[in-house]
């Protein structure tokens, strides 16, 4: 028989069906799984393992043979104690799946792995130790522990999302409640102001017909403040609800400082107070110049004369205010500070509430009404109001406005 005949006759012939299958087709068949496949005896000792181990783990089969408490050794440090114990328990007689550890790779790497394992028995059902199945579920892991993230971040945004809805709804009942107590306060306005004028209108003319040598006469100018005082507290009020009559214009920032600093001097004269202004130049945009704005004039005005004439009025003589205007994105700002005696922490998130107010400590200043104002004028020109302060070291109001309404 030639050499050719003799290869041939040596060749194994595939079973067919109904035959019995040879071992070593079910060695062809662990070997070639794609798991990594492990079979230990009744003691635990390793009794066999394929050669997908060499893709797990970085080792070869011999090399893991050779290893003392195999697998072990090739489980991370972190991991091991615990799969140490599914070990004792598989050689108990237990059966487990999808138990997930990480390996110790030759390359430094620490791939997830998820084990299995199930008792082997022969036909009369004795133990044959166990078999040990081990997949890996590195990108499995990774999708989980991403979702897990995922989920974690969906969360958070709910949690935002409540949260600003109970805040919205918070601010919904605090606008019912200002514009409640706005509509009072401007319904009591009108009915002050009717009397007031009469009264301002009789005491004009008995001051006018009274000699100034009349005893007490020096009395009459003090009179005369106080009937401006309540007077200029019940225009207040009456803008507390009073919806806006003026439209927008375009005018020139720099007329309108002009026009403020001119207004707000006398007071800062008054309390020694320098108001330092600050410009930087907004951006031309279609025809608005580097300066210009499209705005209600006459209450961006008011806007700036209530913050600085509050900045001054919380200052010492000897200290300064700064006014700033700058640009912000698409819109502008306006930044008033001082450093005075500063906002108490009660009263920060209450200062624009009407009638709460810093300065109670000095007899006849502040009924609490002025930044209730300029807030509704703020937002009235789709704007935002903002105070931050620290007791001791003054306050900052910054107002962000559009450049046209």
């Amino acid at each position: 028989m030639n050499a050719s005949s003799r290869s041939a006759s040596q060749k194994t012939v595939p079973p067919k069906p109904g035959q019995p299958i040879a071992p070593e087709y079910f060695r062809a068949i662990a070997e070639g799984t794609v798991d990594w496949e492990i079979w230990f005896s009744t003691a635990g000792d390793l009794l066999w393992l394929n050669d997908a181990v060499r893709r797990f783990t970085g080792y070869t089969p011999r090399e893991c043979s050779a290893m003392d408490a195999f697998p072990l050794p090739l489980i991370v440090e972190e991991d091991r104690q615990r799969m140490a114990a599914h070990l004792r328990n598989a050689v108990a007689g237990s059966t487990e799946n999808n138990v997930e550890f990480r390996v110790a790779h030759r390359d430094g790497s620490t791939p997830w792995m998820a084990m299995s394992w199930q008792p082997l028995r022969d036909e009369d059902g004795q133990s044959l130790g166990f078999r040990v199945s081990v997949r890996d579920v590195t990108e499995i892991h990774a999708l989980r522990e991403k979702l897990r993230l995922q989920n974690e971040h969906l969360e958070q945004l709910v949690q935002e999302r409540t949260a600003k809805i109970a805040q919205l709804e918070e601010h919904r009942l605090k606008m019912e409640k200002l514009a409640a107590i706005g509509e009072l306060a401007a319904g009591v306005a009108h009915e002050i102001n009717n009397p007031l004028a009469g009264i301002r209108n009789a005491f004009a003319l008995l001051k006018r017909h009274l000699p100034d040598t009349v005893k007490h006469y020096d009395k009459l100018s003090l009179i005369d403040d106080e009937i401006e005082r309540i007077s200029s507290i019940t225009h207040q009020m009456h803008r507390l609800y009073r919806p806006s009559e003026q439209s927008a214009s375009t005018f020139s920032i720099h007329e309108t400082r002009r026009h403020v600093e001119s207004l707000t001097l006398p007071t800062s004269r008054k309390h020694g107070v320098v108001v330092q202004w600050h410009f930087e130049p907004l951006p031309s945009r279609g025809t608005l110049g580097n300066d210009q704005i499209r705005l209600r004039r006459g209450e961006l005005k008011q806007v700036l004369i209530n913050l600085i004439h509050n900045a001054i009025q919380a200052s010492e003589r000897g200290q300064e205010v700064h006014v700033s205007v700058q640009p912000h994105g698409e819109r502008f700002r306006m930044v008033v500070s001082d450093s005075g005696s500063g906002i108490p922490e009660e009263l920060i998130d209450r200062i624009f509430d009407p009638f709460v107010s810093t300065k109670v400590a000095k007899v006849g200043q502040g009924m609490g009404l002025g930044l209730s104002v300029t807030r509704g004028l703020v937002e009235g020109m789709r704007g935002d109001i903002r105070a931050e302060s620290q007791v001791g070291q003054g306050a900052v109001f910054t107002v962000d406005l559009p450049r046209t309404l």
